[in-house]
């Protein structure tokens, strides 16, 4: 089995040293670049399976990276911030990143969250995944082939974005709480902020409904959660 590639996008040496360490023991491929330009030359050349990019990088920013980086591919994207403030992290997610992590981190939580999100995006071999297509009116989802279509149109979505519209979807009615579509979704709800689901569902319903100021498939249950109406 092919290693997955991880790209490291830090301008600390001692800090990216770390953490392709930790990536390498965990049998992942890495690579490295120490600032944005350099990051966008790799993932040209190498097309690699999930990048880690710092949001304080030198020239091009990690934020402007992660833009680049949507407007071309749907590879997975951890952010890194030593900023704790919450609008940072929601600029990430916004912008499509699927994780973030905040400094100082623990190098073996971050390569657990780099499995989980390559879990989600179905890019580990032995993935299980669900077979049937689910049709909705002008809404369509199949899971092998993680596509989301609307109206016979290819809806680009990150590998969140799509886990958590799978979810939804395939228990239409089911109402599910912030903190279980963290649980489902991500995987590793104690370290997320469940704000983060709502980034999601705005980000979701701006993709996929034809009026978002008024959803008509993921509803909002005022004080319990979300719900996906068929």
């Amino acid at each position: 089995m092919n290693k997955r590639s991880i790209l490291i996008v830090e301008d600390e040496p001692s800090i990216a040293e770390v953490v392709a360490l930790y990536l390498q023991r965990a049998g992942f491929q890495t690579l490295h670049a120490p600032d944005g330009v350099s990051a966008q030359a790799l993932v040209v050349q190498q097309s690699p399976d999930l990048g880690i990019i710092d949001i304080m990088l030198p020239g091009l920013d990690g934020l402007a990276l992660t833009r680049w980086l949507r407007d071309r591919s749907n590879m997975p994207i951890i952010l890194l911030t030593a900023r704790r403030a919450e609008s940072d992290r929601i600029a990430g997610l916004e912008l499509g990143a699927d994780d973030y992590v905040v400094k100082p981190f623990s190098p073996q939580e971050l390569v657990s969250r780099v499995r989980a999100v390559l879990r989600r995006a179905g890019r580990e071999q032995g993935e299980p995944a669900g077979t049937h297509k689910l049709v909705y009116e002008e809404l369509a989802i199949d899971p092998p082939g993680r596509l989301v279509t609307r109206q016979g149109r290819p809806i680009p979505l990150t590998a969140r974005e799509f886990d958590m519209l799978l979810l939804l979807a395939s228990h239409p009615r089911q109402v599910f709480t912030r903190d279980q579509l963290l649980e489902r979704a991500w995987g590793l709800s104690d370290y997320i902020d469940p704000g983060t689901v709502t980034v999601h569902v705005r980000r979701l319903r701006e993709k996929i409904e034809a009026d978002p100021a008024r959803p008509a498939h993921i509803i909002t249950v005022w004080g319990v959660g979300y719900k996906f109406e068929p």
